[in-house]
């Protein structure tokens, strides 16, 4: 039996999570009193390891500035959520029941995500759908998209093949991961990239909706 696997991105695919992001990076840039970066660049380089998201926002900055920001940026997270003042994260609408149909189609279910291995759990307990998932990628293990480290890791872990795996995910980092790592890349336009970005890093299909993903995967399977 062919075993197929999707793996999702989290942020700006299966959660809309950009105001706890914008509001943690503002209060690290503040530690610092430096001026935070308006929301539009924060949400274009949402899915890049901490670090990664630094080096793009302040590519002057010393070394030592970004691992200052992206520990900062952590902290903050965790002050918002001791304090009970993190926003709430939505699924996007059809999330909950299109990951429990494929599923049931037999397809096994990853995500692979520039989240913690603490923010990703947290998140998916809150919602209650870890059980979906068979493998789980974080950039506390794995170089940054769009390096294939985590993509890889997760058809490993599945035992599926790069031919049988799709990438879903908003951001032209997922779908660049997908293309090296011969997996199918899927874009979905709710999140943070516009679609002609997706289309341009490889993306061979784009869902408006998440039961659209349903079909790209049925319809043309990996």
């Amino acid at each position: 039996m062919t075993l197929r696997l999707a793996v999702f991105d989290c942020d700006g695919t299966l959660v809309d999570s950009q105001a706890n992001i914008v509001r943690a990076m503002e209060d690290s840039f503040a530690r610092h009193r430096l001026e935070p970066p308006c929301r539009h660049a924060t949400r274009r380089i949402t899915g890049l390891s901490l670090l990664e998201c630094m080096q793009t926002l302040l590519p002057e900055a010393e070394p030592d500035l970004h691992a200052r920001l992206a520990e900062d940026y952590k902290l903050a997270f965790q002050r918002l959520r001791s304090r009970g003042e993190l926003q709430d994260e939505p699924l996007f609408p059809g999330v909950r029941d299109g990951l429990a149909e494929l599923e049931a189609r037999g397809w096994l279910l990853g995500v692979a995500t520039g989240k913690s291995d603490r923010g990703l759990g947290l998140c998916l307990e809150h919602h209650g759908i870890r059980r979906h998932f068979v493998t789980l990628q974080t950039a506390d293990r794995h170089p940054s998209k769009p390096h294939p480290s985590m993509l890889r890791a997760a058809m490993a872990e599945a035992g599926a093949e790069p031919a049988f795996t799709a990438m879903i995910g908003d951001t032209h980092f997922d779908m660049a991961m997908a293309v090296s790592a011969g997996a199918r890349p899927i874009g979905v336009d709710w999140g943070y990239h516009e679609a002609h970005e997706l289309r341009a890093a490889g993306a061979q299909a784009i869902a408006a909706r998440f039961e659209d993903l349903l079909d790209y995967l049925e319809a043309q399977p990996v």
